[in-house]
């Protein structure tokens, strides 16, 4: 009989111990997660079950609705037209060329070509809120453009995920009917509630939002959908609350990385294929290589349009070639129902891995943008790009960064 509590303890204890290396080495807790997951399940025989599945579930549809509430709905206004081309020339291009490479060149199949494509067309919000905010960006129209841009990126890609992989019948009907209404009343409702029952210790608001984005989990596990497609919306139009109540975001980013995103970054880590990653590391090279290109090809001419300067451009491209956490949760969804081999998983996952550290660090190193563009950050914002960057990577612990401050 399966022991529960050791089998939990056991996970928790490969969680402690990724935590206590990222803050050694100053990488990002998740990278470090899949990496100790690796381990886990080469050497030590880590298995998933039932409730795992859904700790680690839970954890990816808490992760995509914290990335959309990290969009400033003001910025994304301010910058609707170049957010909105940049952001879906960003998610286009990627998405085509790494689809037509895994289909013609590996010759995967159709849908594990599509898996490849959704999972190298993201960027990584988290990675590039981190560095804005690091370098003093944040504060910038450009800094603000990019995030928006970044946001528009990966919504195409949740977006793709759910219109290639949806089963279209009443159930996906009654999906979307339910999204936009939900989406239609979320803010009254939730400020009417705060307003009656808020603020008290059973932590209403959490369970408020907990409930709403279960329930819609459990339409589109119904719909044959995935359950974190509505998460990033209903994470986006909760953003204006949330900058009215900022302990609230911080207790559900608590409740999320102290408990669910560990089992979802541990279990992604888990199907990777030691083997498999050596047998395959030249086609790990070749997509990593066909993301960043394809996102060069698309968006470096669009930020000359848009009357940025060559390094500029050059460090928007760059950024907006990330990817971590939505890479992530698109392979593992294409694994889990079926649609790629184990072999096929570790070699995007480790593409996914290699785009969150390759394009920070060139960036990074060679395309920062002169001092004029990064004031001084207050002490209150760097804390807040430690709190908002857990699932991501930290930019000063890559090799290369240079603090604005110690620049020249």
């Amino acid at each position: 009989m399966e022991n529960t509590w050791l089998i939990a303890a056991l996970w928790m204890a490969a969680a402690l111990l990724a935590s206590l290396i990222s803050v050694r080495i100053g990488v990002s807790v998740a990278l470090v997660e899949i990496f100790v997951g690796v381990i886990g399940g080469n050497f030590l025989h880590f298995q998933t079950s039932t409730w795992i599945d859904f700790l680690a579930g839970f954890g990816s549809i808490l992760l995509t609705f914290l990335a959309g509430a990290e969009i400033d709905p003001a910025s994304l206004r301010k910058h609707l037209k170049p957010s909105l081309t940049l952001g879906a020339v960003g998610f286009l291009f990627p998405f085509l060329g790494a689809f037509a490479f895994a289909l013609f060149v590996p010759h995967w199949n159709l849908h594990a070509a599509e898996i490849a494509g959704i999972s190298l067309s993201t960027t990584s919000v988290a990675i590039v809120y981190a560095v804005m905010v690091e370098t003093g960006l944040n504060n910038t129209e450009l800094g603000k453009l990019i995030l928006a841009a970044c946001f528009v990126n990966d919504f195409g890609t949740v977006l793709a995920l759910g219109i290639l992989f949806a089963n279209y019948n009443l159930w996906m009907l009654l999906f979307v009917g339910a999204t936009i209404a939900t989406l239609c009343i979320l803010l009254p409702l939730a400020r009417w509630i705060f307003k009656h029952w808020g603020e008290r210790v059973s932590e209403i608001e959490m369970k408020f939002f907990f409930l709403v984005l279960l329930g819609l989990g459990g339409l589109a596990e119904l719909a044959s959908s995935e359950a974190v497609l509505p998460a990033y919306v209903i994470g986006l139009v909760a953003a204006t609350l949330f900058v009215e109540r900022r302990t609230l975001m911080q207790r559900i980013r608590g409740v999320a990385f102290a408990l669910l995103t560990p089992f979802f970054f541990l279990k992604a880590g888990t199907f990777v294929l030691l083997p498999a990653l050596w047998a395959g590391l030249l086609l790990i090279v070749a997509l990593l290589v066909v993301k960043m290109v394809a996102k060069f090809v698309g968006l470096w001419p669009l930020t000359r349009l848009f009357r940025m300067g060559s390094r500029e451009g050059n460090y928007t491209t760059l950024l907006m070639s990330t990817g971590l956490t939505f890479g992530s949760i698109s392979a593992l969804f294409g694994l889990t129902h079926g649609i790629i081999t184990q072999a096929q998983y570790t070699i995007l996952v480790t593409v996914v891995i290699g785009s969150a550290v390759v394009p920070t660090f060139i960036a990074q190193t060679w395309f920062l943008p002169g001092k004029k563009h990064a004031p001084a950050i207050a002490a209150e914002d760097e804390e807040l790009a430690v709190e908002r960057v857990a699932g991501d990577i930290s930019p000063a612990a890559l090799p290369g960064y240079t603090h604005p401050e110690r620049a020249e």
